[in-house]
C-alpha cells in the first residue's frame, strides 16, 4: 500500500532494486501484442525506436532490441481482412527486425462450444490473446533462462480505452475495482501508453509515415465498446473536453484505494475462516456480518472465487449471501455450482463438482488395509492386541480424545471380525432411516442424520461422511470422523481391537473435537 504523497518514493526503491537485478532485466523477453489497429503499431514502433517504461524499475529507458518479441492472434473472424492483418503484422515486425510469431484461432467456434454457454466473441478472443502470450513469455523465458516473472507482455491500451472499459462498467454496473478500468500493470501485463491517446499515437504514426489497419466492427455500435466511443464519449467531450483525462485520473484514484480495500479484505478473511478445503469455506458469519459492508463484500467474493476462480459473480450475488449472513439462517445457489448456506453461526460456501458430490464409495474395506475416498481421504483399518490387565477401554477413551474424533479403537470380534486377524468392514455414506447407538449414550437409539445435525455438520457436506457397517444391510459401526456405535465398543473382556482412521480429514468437513472414545 502507497499513500499518494509516495508514489515517487516508490519508484525510487523500484531503481534501486533493478540495479541489483540487472542481468536478469537486462535480458528477459518483452513480448509485444500487436493486432495491426493504430494503436499497437505505435506500441511497436516506439518499442523499438524510442523509450517505454515497462514497470521494471528503470523508468522510460529504450529496451534492447533482442528482447522483443511480436505476437500476433489471428481470430479468424473477419476473414480475408484478419488475414490482411497478419500479413500487415508480419511485414512491420520484419523490417523492424523483430521476430514475430502469430497463432491463428477459431474464436468463434470456441465461443460456441464454451463450458458454460455464456462466452462472446469478443471475451472469448480476449482470453485467446492472453493464454497465446502468456504461453509465448514463459517459452521464451525458458530459451533466455530467466524468470518467469521477469517477462513483459505489452499491450497498447491507452487512455481512450480506459476511459471507455470505466464507462462501459458503468454501464453494466460494477465496484471499486471494476471502476478501476484498465490497471497499468497486472502481474507481467504491462500498459506502457496508459496515458497517451489515441489520436496523439495516429499522430506519431503519420509523422513517420506509417501506416496502420482498420477494424471495421470498430464503427459497429452493436458493439458496447463502439457504442460508448461513438455515441456516448463524444458527448461528454461536448462537457468537458480533458473527459478522457479526467476519468484516467479517477481510475488512478479508485485503483489505489482498490488495493487498499483488497489488502484489508485479505487480513479480515484470513480471521474468518473456520474451515476450508477441496471445494469447501466456511466462515465466521456473526463476524461477518459485523464487518463493514464494503470489506464484507470482498471477503464473500474473494471466497467465492477461491472455489470457482472463472465464476461470473454479479452484486446481486454477492448481496444474496450477505442477506444469509443478516438473516442468519438460509441458503442460496450462485453460478457454477456454487452453494451458499448460513447454519450453526458458519457461512458455509460449497462449490459442487460437475457430477455432483463426491458422495463415499460403496465399497469394502479390507481390516487389515485402507479405502480411498472420493473426496482424497483414505480410510485406515487395523488389528492390534489389547493392553495386559483389561485395561483396553481406557485405552480406547484416551485414543479418542487425542485422535478427536479421527481415529477410533473398538472391539473388532464384536465387529463380526475374527480373532485370526482378517476380515473386512462396508463403506458407504449416510442412507434415510439410519439409526444407531451413538457411543456415550448407553444404548439409546439415534437417528443419524439427527447426529450429523448435532455434529454441525452443513447438509452440503453430510454425504460426504463416510459410514463404515458390519456389511451392506449391517449395523453402523462407525460414522467417520463423527462418532462411534456403542455396540462395538471395547470392553474389559475385550480380545482384539480394531482401530478405525480417516486420513486427510482437513481437506473435508470434521466435527468437533472429543466425540470419539468418551
Amino acid at each position: 500500500m502507497t499513500s499518494v504523497t509516495s508514489r515517487y518514493a516508490v519508484g525510487r526503491q523500484r531503481l534501486g532494486r533493478a540495479s541489483g537485478r540487472e542481468g536478469t532485466t537486462s535480458r528477459a523477453p518483452v513480448v509485444l501484442m500487436v493486432s495491426g489497429g493504430a494503436d499497437s503499431t505505435a506500441l511497436l514502433v516506439l518499442a523499438a525506436t524510442s523509450t517505454l517504461d515497462i514497470d521494471d524499475g528503470r523508468g522510460p529507458a529504450r529496451i534492447a532490441r533482442e528482447r522483443l518479441h511480436v505476437l500476433h492472434v489471428n481470430h479468424r473472424i473477419r476473414g480475408e481482412e484478419a488475414d490482411g492483418d497478419e500479413r500487415f503484422v508480419r511485414d512491420l515486425a520484419a523490417r523492424l527486425g523483430i521476430p514475430c510469431t502469430v497463432r491463428r484461432v477459431n474464436v468463434p467456434e470456441l465461443a460456441r462450444r464454451a463450458k458454460d454457454g455464456n462466452a462472446n466473441v469478443e471475451s472469448m478472443g480476449r482470453e485467446v490473446r492472453y493464454r497465446a502470450a502468456t504461453a509465448l513469455a514463459n517459452g521464451l523465458s525458458c530459451q533466455a533462462d530467466t524468470p518467469r516473472a521477469a517477462a513483459r507482455i505489452l499491450t497498447a491500451h491507452t487512455a481512450d480505452d480506459r476511459a471507455e472499459t470505466f464507462l462501459m462498467n458503468v454501464i453494466r454496473g460494477t465496484g471499486a475495482a471494476g471502476l478501476s478500468s484498465i490497471p497499468r500493470r497486472r502481474n507481467r501485463v504491462v500498459r506502457p501508453l496508459l496515458d497517451s491517446t489515441h489520436e496523439e499515437l495516429c499522430g506519431i504514426l503519420r509523422l513517420r509515415g506509417i501506416a496502420w489497419r482498420e477494424d471495421a466492427t470498430n464503427e459497429d455500435t452493436r458493439y458496447l465498446r463502439s457504442y460508448v466511443r461513438h455515441e456516448i464519449l463524444p458527448l461528454l467531450r461536448g462537457r468537458n473536453p480533458a473527459v478522457v483525462s479526467a476519468l484516467s485520473t479517477t481510475s488512478d484514484i479508485l485503483s489505489e484505494e482498490d488495493v487498499y480495500l483488497t489488502h484489508v479484505a485479505a487480513q479480515a478473511y484470513r480471521e474468518l475462516v473456520r474451515r476450508q478445503g477441496e471445494g469447501l469455506r466456511a466462515l465466521d458469519a456473526r463476524r461477518l456480518g459485523a464487518c463493514e459492508v464494503a470489506i464484507a463484500r470482498r471477503v464473500v467474493r474473494r471466497a467465492l472465487l477461491e472455489l470457482v476462480p472463472d465464476a461470473r459473480l454479479e452484486a446481486r450475488h454477492i448481496e444474496r449471501v450477505l442477506a444469509l449472513v443478516g438473516a442468519g439462517h438460509g441458503s442460496a445457489s450462485m453460478p457454477r455450482g456454487l452453494d451458499a448456506r448460513v447454519e450453526y453461526g458458519l457461512l458455509f460456501l460449497h462449490a459442487c463438482a460437475d457430477d455432483g458430490v463426491a458422495a463415499p464409495p460403496a465399497a469394502w474395506l479390507p481390516v487389515p488395509g485402507s479405502l480411498e475416498l472420493a473426496d482424497g481421504r483414505t480410510l485406515q483399518a487395523r488389528l492390534a492386541a489389547p493392553p495386559q490387565g483389561g485395561q483396553a477401554p481406557d485405552v480406547a477413551r484416551a485414543h479418542g480424545l487425542e485422535w478427536g474424533g479421527a481415529s477410533v479403537l473398538l472391539d473388532a470380534v464384536a465387529c463380526g471380525l475374527d480373532q485370526g486377524g482378517t476380515g473386512r468392514l462396508w463403506v458407504d455414506g449416510p442412507a434415510p432411516g439410519d439409526v444407531f447407538c451413538p457411543l456415550g449414550m448407553h444404548g439409546q437409539s439415534k437417528k443419524l442424520s439427527d447426529l450429523l445435525g448435532e455434529a454441525q455438520i452443513p447438509a452440503m457436506g453430510r454425504a460426504l461422511v463416510p459410514v463404515v457397517r458390519t456389511a451392506p444391510t449391517g449395523a453402523v459401526v462407525w460414522v467417520a470422523g463423527v462418532r462411534a456405535d456403542e455396540r462395538f465398543r471395547c470392553q474389559s473382556h475385550t480380545k482384539l481391537l480394531l482401530e478405525l482412521t480417516i486420513v486427510g480429514s482437513e481437506n473435508g468437513v470434521t466435527p468437533p473435537r472429543g466425540h470419539d472414545g468418551r
